[in-house]
């Protein structure tokens, strides 16, 4: 089910053209409900290891832990090994996962962890999990207390997550894997979460009118828990393939799910869309599956043995096979382009699209359209650093040098800052060089813009202390005009920059030139809905562009989006009216940096 757009989305678009009063009309009732700064963020990353009882140890599991001994004057020498059996030497497979998180903490800074299986531990299935980056949660920084976690959580397989949360808070009760305890080892399980439920509110609606029944976390991942909980108590061998079957008739959005019980049973799924990506590989004794590829090359497998899960399949592993199965038909793709051009680390392929190239491919693309004069004073500077592939094939297929005028502070992370002055928290993420940008004219290349507070005070600190003469914008994508329901943190209309300059869908010149004069911008310019295709290096059918065409995939989103153009169209009216005057600006705000 999708729609073409009606009459809320023409008034919406057409309604809030800025003026001189933009802080007491339109602007107010756009720039509020946001908790983070322009940058968008995603809804996690999932890992999976298993080692098969093959009695063959694989020879990528990390190796073992050099024992040392003081052998006097406070000299350490190797002590002699004892010859290690396979399952001492197979429980190793669970210190992969930290690495693997750690490839894809792009996905997720909130919080991470993983759950291991031994057993003949008598937990047999135990959970670590916490706020914050993956290094601070495994305390990767500190050798000893690593060592120590890692000798504590040994198991033969694991499964593990990194967070950032659509929904739900940062307590570390959302963290996840959730694991179930339970005296039935078939009804033990843990299982970790990468999507969105866009029917989340009708799920809790459906579940909560039984008296019996409480939630307590309002998370998506609690209601999936509910709902695996549930079909386990009415068959305990429920097959991975038929549990499946039933969440893929009652589950509206994206929920790739990997899965571990303390049988030692293992499944990873895709859902039918394909909305996420999610890799597996398995090579001899050695299985594992994670949300990038590059988390699995990374291990040390081939690249050749890196495979997509297929929409709508799950592969099943348990100590001796692995087996790929289709659970529901997928008679529609729907990949989230945006996993190309800002979400997924660089260095992966899925989908067989290859993620650097195709931000290169979008780079080419902007050279194409560029109007302005190339002359000496003419350089292309990336916003970092998601847009420095598009960046330098800009410039190259321009011309002109891609040069590193603005430094990003790596260390920051999502740090909370206090009080309210955004411009300060800016000067703390970005260094502009004005040895590269004086007298120049600047394209500034980005990856998108959500919600362009924080662009308008880069660019008056480009302008200011890189003393920028002229600052063009370029995005390597089209505007985004509607919510994200699926994943990605952008859920009301209300916090989008586009549409309020809009009469369309399609920006017109005279639109992207009131966007530009806005941000304190020479010009702006955006990549057109019909060049993302060609760019990502897919079929435009098995792409979901919701966020750029309004177009959405399932009926739970479409239906959000119906419910959020009322409510944006409602509180447009409101505070055009008067009610409401003052600048969101002036508002004291919880932002991250």
């Amino acid at each position: 089910m999708s729609r073409q757009g009606g009459s809320h989305e023409s008034r919406l678009f057409s309604a809030a053209q800025p003026t001189s009063k933009l802080c007491k009309t339109a602007v107010s009732f756009l720039d509020i409900e946001f908790v983070a700064m322009d940058e968008l963020q995603h809804e996690c990353g999932v890992a999976a290891v298993y080692h098969l009882e093959t009695g063959i140890v694989s020879p990528l599991i990390p190796m073992r832990d050099k024992k040392r001994q003081n052998v006097g004057e406070g000299s350490l020498a190797p002590l002699s090994e004892e010859p290690e059996s396979f399952e001492e030497a197979i429980t190793r497979t669970s210190r992969m996962i930290p690495g693997m998180l750690l490839d894809m903490q792009n996905r997720g800074q909130l919080a991470a962890g993983f759950t291991t299986y031994k057993p003949g531990r008598l937990q047999l299935m135990k959970t670590h999990k916490d706020v914050g980056g993956v290094a601070e949660v495994f305390r990767m920084n500190q050798e000893e207390p690593y060592k120590a976690l890692m000798a504590e959580y040994a198991g033969h397989a694991a499964i593990g997550h990194v967070r950032y949360a659509t929904c739900g808070t940062d307590h570390p009760n959302h963290a996840q894997p959730f694991e179930r305890q339970h005296i039935a080892r078939s009804k033990w399980f843990s299982f970790a979460f990468n999507g969105q439920l866009a029917n989340y509110r009708e799920l809790c609606e459906e579940i909560l009118g039984n008296k019996d029944f409480h939630l307590t976390r309002e998370t998506d991942t609690e209601v999936l828990h509910h709902l695996i909980s549930h079909e386990m108590s009415l068959n305990a061998n429920i097959t991975p393939v038929e549990l499946l079957s039933k969440l893929a008739k009652i589950l509206d959005g994206s929920w790739n799910i990997v899965f571990m019980n303390a049988r030692g049973q293992m499944f990873v799924s895709r859902d039918p869309l394909g909305m996420r990506p999610l890799c597996y590989a398995h090579e001899g004794s050695l299985f594992a599956a994670a949300s990038e590829s590059v988390a699995l090359t990374h291990l040390g497998f081939a690249e050749e043995s890196v495979h997509n899960v297929p929409p709508g399949h799950v592969v099943i592993v348990d100590g001796d096979s692995v087996v790929v199965e289709k659970y529901a038909d997928s008679p529609q793709k729907a990949h989230c382009f945006f996993e190309w051009i800002y979400f997924a680390n660089a260095g992966s392929t899925f989908d067989d699209a290859g993620v650097y190239l195709s931000r290169k491919r979008l780079g080419e693309e902007l050279a194409k359209r560029e109007p302005i004069p190339m002359g000496d004073d003419v350089i292309v500077v990336p916003v970092p650093d998601t847009a420095k592939a598009a960046a330098d094939a800009m410039a190259f297929s321009l011309g002109v040098p891609s040069l590193e005028g603005l430094i990003r502070n790596r260390y920051i992370g999502r740090t909370f800052i206090e009080g309210n002055n955004r411009a300060d928290k800016v000067r703390m993420k970005y260094t502009p060089l004005p040895e590269v940008m004086e007298g120049k004219r600047v394209l500034l290349v980005d990856d998108s813009i959500v919600r362009a507070t924080t662009l308008r005070e880069l660019l008056m600190l480009l302008k200011t202390r890189g003393r920028a003469k002229e600052i063009h914008i370029r995005i390597a994508c089209p505007p985004i005009i509607a919510p994200c329901f699926y994943g990605i943190d952008m859920s009301t209309v209300s916090e989008l920059f586009a549409p309020r300059f809009m009469t369309g869908k399609v920006p017109t010149a005279a639109d992207e030139q009131a966007m530009a004069d806005y941000i304190g911008a020479t010009s702006l310019r955006y990549l057109p809905v019909e060049a993302l295709a060609d760019c990502v290096g897919l079929p435009e059918k098995s792409l979901c562009l919701a966020c750029v065409n309004t177009i959405y995939p399932t009926p739970a989103g479409d239906a959000m989006y119906q419910r959020a153009l009322d409510k944006a169209v409602a509180e447009m009216k409101t505070r055009s009216n008067g009610s409401i005057t003052e600048c969101a600006s002036d508002r004291a705000e919880r932002v991250y940096v």
